[in-house]
């Protein structure tokens, strides 16, 4: 039976009824209190990842379960009219298919650290905007946001809602007929695989209506950098910290390895937490192979306030 829910988030992504939160384990406790002596009265850079939205029912890209995936590059859908057709009509059945998801007991507890003054700010890879929707306010939105898009010509954005309205009336029939031809996975963005090509090749695309530019989800593909003023703020969060927490990242793509290694350089703790391997593990002071919520609740309930400046 289907659990899916609506949710309060604007991320589209599916929400399963969340996963309840346990206490953790006497080792992982263990672990705790010595991250919880190594980074006491001291300000902390949170760095977060997919690790922390699966609580939440969103599924991530290299979780120890999940399938292998090749999601499109930017290159690929700027320089193809026909991908960029293959994106949108897979993502439009995607999409109808999620539904919105909650924050969990670990997004809760990033907004008490904050609001108890231990962060110097947020640094987060995900697009599911769940921190925002949560409470916290100093977040830096690593990879953009999945409830946006952005016309690549004229750079206007709109609503990702928005535009399901506008892709339903350009193809009134489309999603019917998806059912029908049987829908074979839905990806953590949305992106559905379908293997009826002919289906595909039937979807109109829309175009901005504000220029009849390419219109793109918000977010950073791969082969697409980071825009430079958000990497230049994540970096001023991690200056003014006195340590870094990673958690929920497998700090796979340099794009939040590079914080890990800036951090490090400086001398600065690294803390990682985090249930597979990581390509910071080498780097990290103390390495907790833990489920993230959890973790982060008792962080946010244990540290002591008043850090130093």
């Amino acid at each position: 039976m289907d659990q899916r829910r609506a949710g309060i988030g604007l991320t589209g992504f599916a929400s399963f009824p969340p996963v309840p939160r346990t206490e953790p384990s006497p080792s992982e406790l263990e672990v705790l209190r010595h991250i919880r002596d190594v980074v006491s009265g001291l300000r902390l850079a949170l760095l977060t990842g997919a690790g922390l939205s699966t609580d939440s029912g969103i599924p991530d890209y290299r979780g120890p379960d999940s399938p292998p995936r090749a999601p499109m590059t930017y290159q690929e859908f700027v320089r193809d009219a026909g991908n960029r057709q293959r994106y949108w009509a897979r993502n439009h059945i995607g999409w109808s298919h999620l539904r919105r998801a909650d924050p969990n007991a670990g997004h809760a507890a990033v907004v008490q650290l904050e609001r108890r003054g231990l962060l110097t700010g947020l640094i987060t890879q995900n697009l599911d905007r769940l921190h925002e929707d949560a409470g916290s306010v100093n977040v830096v939105d690593l990879h953009g946001r999945f409830d946006q898009v952005i016309c690549l010509d004229c750079r206007r954005t709109y609503s990702r809602g928005l535009l399901a309205g506008v892709l339903e009336e350009l193809n009134p029939s489309f999603l019917k007929r998806a059912l029908e031809s049987g829908v074979v996975e839905i990806a953590p963005d949305a992106d559905a695989t379908v293997e009826d090509s002919e289906l595909i090749s039937s979807f109109v695309v829309a175009k901005c209506p504000a220029c009849g530019g390419v219109l793109k989800p918000d977010f950073v593909y791969f082969g697409e950098n980071v825009p430079k003023d958000r990497v230049e703020r994540a970096y001023s969060m991690v200056d003014e910290a006195g340590a870094l927490l990673v958690a929920g990242s497998s700090l796979s793509v340099m794009s939040g390895l590079r914080f890990v290694r800036h951090a490090a350089k400086q001398g600065k703790p690294v803390v990682i937490i985090n249930r597979g391997e990581t390509r910071g593990d080498d780097l990290a002071t103390v390495k907790l192979a833990a489920g993230v919520s959890e973790a982060l609740s008792w962080l946010a309930e244990e540290l002591p306030g008043a850090p130093q400046a």
